[in-house]
Order: structure tokens, then C-alpha cells, then sequence
């Protein structure tokens, strides 16, 4: 069972940008299917964007040309770099291992989540 803490939140005024990074502290092994979810105050969790270990890439919508996900194996870490970000991004942001998906190609969908990760929190200001 992999053991995620998350790192890299913080403020940021509007337009700026931030790198979360997610490590499994545990260090059971190479990192298969992840993904960032985030929770604003008063709303239900969604998903951002989610990877397999062949690289392959999936996102949101609200995300999609702004925000990139990648994962460095040997260093058994997952990354979200947020660019241009927008006050409608403020969240309590959250990594996750998660069932793999059969296909990364098309819109984002949802997929089980096997483990969940504290949360780091982005705030940005205009």
C-alpha cells in the first residue's frame, strides 16, 4: 500500500504558477496509474489530470494547455506543474494511485481511486 504526501502548494497571484509534487513515502515501487484530484470549499472532489507508467496523459477540461502532468520514476515522484492559473483554481489539491485506465486518448473520465494522499492547498488571488 503506497503511503502519498503531497508538497508544492501555497498563493499565487492570478496568472502565476505552481509545481506540486506527490511522493509515495514508503517507497514500495515504481509508480503505476496516478492522478491530481482537487476540492473547493462547498464543492465535491474532481479530477485534473491523471498518467499511466507509459507516460500517457489525460485532463480535465478547466485544465487542459495550463496544467502538466509527468512522473519521474526513479525518484517515485509525480509532479503537476500549473500554469496561468486562475482564482477558479483554488483547492485543496490531492494526489491519488488509481485503477488504470484503458484509454488516455479521449475525454477525462473517471477511474477507482486506490489511495489517497493529505492534500495541499493552492490559493490564487487576483
Amino acid at each position: 500500500q503506497v503511503q502519498l504526501v503531497e508538497s508544492g502548494g501555497g498563493s499565487v497571484q492570478s496568472g502565476g504558477s505552481l509545481r506540486l509534487s506527490c511522493v509515495d513515502s514508503k517507497y514500495t515501487g515504481r509508480l503505476d496509474c496516478m492522478g491530481w484530484y482537487r476540492q473547493a470549499p462547498g464543492k465535491e472532489r474532481e479530477g485534473v489530470a491523471a498518467i499511466d507508467s507509459n507516460g500517457n496523459t489525460i485532463y480535465a477540461d478547466a485544465v487542459k494547455g495550463r496544467f502538466t502532468i509527468s512522473q519521474d520514476n526513479a525518484k517515485n515522484t509525480l509532479y503537476l506543474q500549473m500554469n496561468n492559473l486562475r482564482r477558479e483554481d483554488t483547492a485543496e489539491y490531492y494526489c491519488a494511485s488509481e485503477v488504470c485506465r484503458d484509454d488516455y486518448s479521449g475525454e477525462y473520465y473517471y477511474t477507482r481511486v486506490l489511495a489517497w494522499g493529505q492534500g495541499t492547498q493552492v490559493t490564487v488571488s487576483s
